[in-house]
């Protein structure tokens, strides 16, 4: 009939996989991701466990992409992770910035926090966990960093020799010690700082 609005189904499939990637970061939260299941995921979201399936093929790939759907720019399609693209302006100062005051941000907000905390409490003592972690989600961001970096490179902007892996331990492990043993703020100046000493040890 002319004038009645139809129900769109991308529209609520759209709010049927935030649902599901909500329920399964809340429950890894409150219960440690061993004890969530598909059927408390399926519970909590309000579908069914068939609609799980449809786009995830196990418990792992729905909590994997539930993290990365938490960062600004993931893909969250289909639980393997998603090409992530650093900003490139030319100044690898200000793109380190812009993507060091984000990484803060998110470890400052209670809703990326809790989540990525409960989940760091399994891969310390699950090895198979934290290979999942790092396949799927660690090395694809840490890839995307890494191009960033090699760029700078090509610009004379970092030393030709320098070594990317230990680059990137240079930006992120104080950045992740402050947040895991809480002992100081996560600010856009601290981001800041990070660059500005990392960068001194990786200009030409």
């Amino acid at each position: 009939m002319a004038g009645v609005n139809k129900p769109d189904p991308a529209r609520r499939s759209e709010r049927s996989r935030q649902a599901i990637l909500q329920a399964a970061r809340e429950l890894v939260s409150e219960v440690g991701y061993a004890k969530v299941s598909i059927e408390a995921i399926a519970a909590r979201a309000g579908v069914g466990k068939q609609t799980i399936y449809r786009w995830w093929r196990s418990k792992g790939a729905v909590v994997f992409d539930s993290f990365l759907a938490l960062s600004e720019g993931g893909d969250a399609s289909d639980g393997d992770g998603g090409s992530v693209v650093l900003p490139d302006t030319g100044d690898i100062e200000a793109d380190l910035k812009t993507v060091m005051r984000a990484t803060v941000a998110e470890f400052a907000d209670p809703g990326f926090e809790a989540p990525i905390r409960a989940l760091n409490l399994e891969i310390v003592n699950d090895p198979e966990l934290a290979a999942q972690y790092r396949d799927k989600l660690a090395a694809p961001v840490d890839e995307a960093k890494k191009a960033r970096l090699r760029s700078a490179q090509r610009a004379g902007q970092i030393a030709a020799d320098a070594d990317l892996d230990l680059a990137l331990e240079l930006l992120y492990a104080p950045l992740y010690q402050r947040w895991l043993l809480r002992s100081g703020p996560l600010t856009p100046q601290y981001a800041d700082a990070l660059v500005d000493l990392a960068l001194k040890a990786l200009r030409p």
